[in-house]
């Protein structure tokens, strides 16, 4: 099924961890959250990275704030002023912010205008990115919405995402700790490896005595998945680059596509803080995984 007639855009929000040259090179329409401090707030990733968030915790764990409804407004109807019949508009977990609800009451509000399909990625950076990229790649093979909408919702259910933060205490401080186990571990020097649930919360999968073997276990969990498939897989650190890439040279194999490896974002950077590392990745097939469904 073709586009033919309609003009399709993708747009996500800037916790999606995509590079610039990502969006820019896939036509991604983005929407900026915002990291506040007290007294002054940045556009996350336009006027701040994410090392001067951390190099500012000592002073202040800075909080972090959605697009307004004006803005996804205006972003609407400036795309269908150009032309656009269609936007896919994929969020950040609606467990992990409102971002989702509030885009998706926008769209409701301008359907008369554009039809907007909003997605909760039920996942959080470079996880909700790769599905982004996959929704771009197919809009631009001429694929039509309905068809676009039915692959995404199945690779939603593929996407997997691991990481591991050096402490807790950001994730705490956030609010976003979900079901994962809180300071009790920590002065054992146990290190989770967290992962998303159903709901898009996160939750412990594994619990690992130290930090090295916390993130051996992760990269062996990502190479037992990808031992009988092609794999599409992303890297992120928070300011720990030498660990970040120790583990690259040890999934750089010939089944695994690595499609981005770089420092996550800055408003990922105030929730998991200095130190985390994740990895998310798919299933090349994840359509035939779903053939049924």
């Amino acid at each position: 099924m073709s586009n033919t007639g309609r003009k399709i855009a993708v747009v996500t929000d800037s916790t999606c961890d995509l590079s610039d040259e990502q969006i820019k090179d896939n036509d991604i329409k983005l929407l900026s959250l915002k990291v506040v401090y007290k007294d002054r707030q940045y556009i996350d990733r336009l006027e701040i990275k994410p090392e001067d968030v951390f190099a500012g915790f000592a002073k202040e764990i800075p909080k972090t704030s959605m697009p307004s409804p004006g803005e996804v407004e205006n972003l609407y109807r400036k795309l269908a002023d150009q032309g656009y019949t269609d936007i896919i508009s994929i969020h950040i977990s609606s467990g992990l912010s409102g971002t989702y609800q509030m885009v998706k009451a926008v769209g409701q509000q301008l359907k008369d205008l554009i039809n907007v399909e909003a997605v909760d990625s039920k996942t959080i950076s470079i996880g909700s990115g790769l599905i982004v990229l996959e929704a771009s790649r197919l809009v631009q093979a001429g694929m039509g919405l309905k068809e676009v909408m039915q692959k995404i919702s199945k690779l939603k259910e593929e996407i997997k995402l691991f990481f591991v933060p050096e402490t807790l205490e950001y994730l705490i401080k956030g609010g976003r700790i979900g079901y994962v186990k809180g300071r009790i571990g920590e002065i054992l020097n146990v290190k989770p490896i967290v992962s998303v649930n159903d709901e898009g919360k996160y939750y412990t999968y594994q619990n690992v005595r130290g930090r090295r073997r916390s993130l051996a276990a992760m990269v062996e969990i990502a190479k037992e998945y990808a031992a009988e498939r092609r794999v599409k897989l992303a890297l992120l650190h928070g300011n720990a680059l030498q660990e970040a890439k120790e583990m690259v040279d040890k999934l750089n194999l010939p089944n695994i596509d690595i499609v981005r490896f770089d420092q996550i974002g800055p408003v990922i950077a105030v929730h998991t803080g200095p130190g985390v590392i994740g990895l998310a990745f798919y299933d090349e097939d994840y359509d035939k995984n779903h053939a049924n469904s």
